[in-house]
């Protein structure tokens, strides 16, 4: 077979995959990029979810330690497991709870500055989650994240087989990477349309790459050569399929893991700290507030569910929960004095932990403010373009 018969074989193998890959993706895409084009504006989503207890008045507030009383009050039998501050002195805290029962039943509920219970959303019923639900798992479960993670694979054998085959041969780089703008006419326009297919499919591939370390089977073996490497240092701070999630404050968490947790919230006010050295929920939102992290900043006490539903710190912890991951910051302090122990930044992680996390953030659009996110929306249009 000489070199051009197989060219010419190769060039409809390729053909194939990229045809029977379409053929599969096509109903996924659309339900991926559509809901991913959501979750990018998960911020946004969610602060005008919670606008009703926003904005409220501010005379005569209380401590946390009160709110978090009030709480209680409102719900006997109920465990607490974090305090998430105010991102502005007018808005209402939110006090996320386990449930008395057998339901394992999870709530957020918003306390007012004065201490009256105004509100509160069930973390599975949130907006966010329900499309966080739809985008990884496709409301399946473990067999839906699988699925996905399919869906996604073969969108990348799409992506690369379709560029192979779009790929002008013999004229270099011109036409590809930037347009021909001095040629003029219809070569011109031709060239701003392939140029812009060109980089927005790298942009669609990112996007894709991007979501793997999340996959049950692509996140399971990485985290194995990880590990087997010596690339571990601090927590995993992402999730893997059908993992426990990390976050502590909303509904990213599994709630039956939190449930399984009985912290021991320190029955004290601010005017025994300083007779019995126990660090109380007011003195701890007053430090978090003094370190100015990224929103949401959440407050866990002592012995609150931990991450990937393991056994919480035995002291207090204070982190920001920011989807931009290089703004997270995780500090814990002794339960009895208040002293800080330790203290662990995006800087601190791994190499390795560091790229997944610049990866993890631009997937979700917060890596840059909205510039991200609108690189994601036309990511995602354009993911779905084909499909028609």
């Amino acid at each position: 077979m000489n070199k051009l018969a197989r060219r010419a074989s190769l060039y409809r193998m390729i053909w194939r995959w990229h045809f029977y890959a379409g053929l599969f993706v096509v109903p996924m895409i659309l339900i991926l990029a559509l809901t991913g084009a959501v979750y990018l504006f998960k911020p946004q989503v969610e602060r005008w979810e919670e606008r009703a207890w926003q904005g409220l008045a501010t005379e005569n507030a209380v401590t946390p330690e009160q709110q978090y009383r009030a709480v209680l009050s409102a719900y006997p039998g109920a465990k607490f497991h974090s305090y998430r501050v105010p991102n502005s002195p007018g808005d209402a805290a939110m006090i996320h709870l386990g449930l008395p029962g057998s339901g394992r039943q999870m709530l957020h509920v918003f306390v007012s500055p004065q201490g009256r219970v105004v509100g509160s959303l069930s973390p599975d019923q949130r907006i966010m989650e329900v499309v966080k639900d739809i985008h990884g798992q496709l409301l399946m479960g473990k067999r839906g994240s699988l699925l996905v993670e399919l869906a996604a694979s073969w969108a990348i054998v799409m992506v690369l087989t379709g560029l192979y085959l779009w790929w002008p041969r013999g004229r270099g780089i011109s036409g590809v990477l930037w347009p021909r703008l001095s040629q003029g006419g219809r070569t011109a326009w031709r060239d701003m349309h392939a140029v812009t297919g060109f980089w927005v499919s790298g942009l669609a591939l990112v996007l894709l790459l991007t979501g793997l370390p999340w996959a049950e089977v692509w996140g399971s073996s990485f985290k194995a050569v990880r590990a087997e490497m010596g690339w571990v240092k601090g927590a995993q701070d992402w999730t893997i399929g059908g993992e426990t999630p990390v976050s502590p404050d909303h509904a990213e968490h599994d709630h039956a893991a939190m449930m399984g947790a009985s912290p021991a919230m320190p029955e004290v006010n601010d005017s025994q700290i300083a007779t019995e050295a126990t660090a109380s929920l007011s003195q701890m939102v007053m430090l978090a507030k003094q370190e100015n992290l990224a929103f949401p900043v959440v407050v866990t006490p002592p012995g609150a569910p931990g991450r990937f539903g393991k056994k919480g710190a035995d002291g207090w912890t204070i982190r920001s929960d920011s989807q931009d991951r290089t703004l997270r910051t995780t500090i814990t302090y002794d339960a009895k004095t208040g002293q800080e122990l330790t203290r662990e930044t995006f800087a601190d992680d791994h190499v390795i932990d560091r790229v997944v996390g610049y990866g993890v953030s631009w997937h979700e659009g917060q890596l840059f403010g909205w510039v991200n996110q609108l690189i994601g929306v036309i990511s995602a249009l354009m993911l779905i373009r084909p499909c028609h």
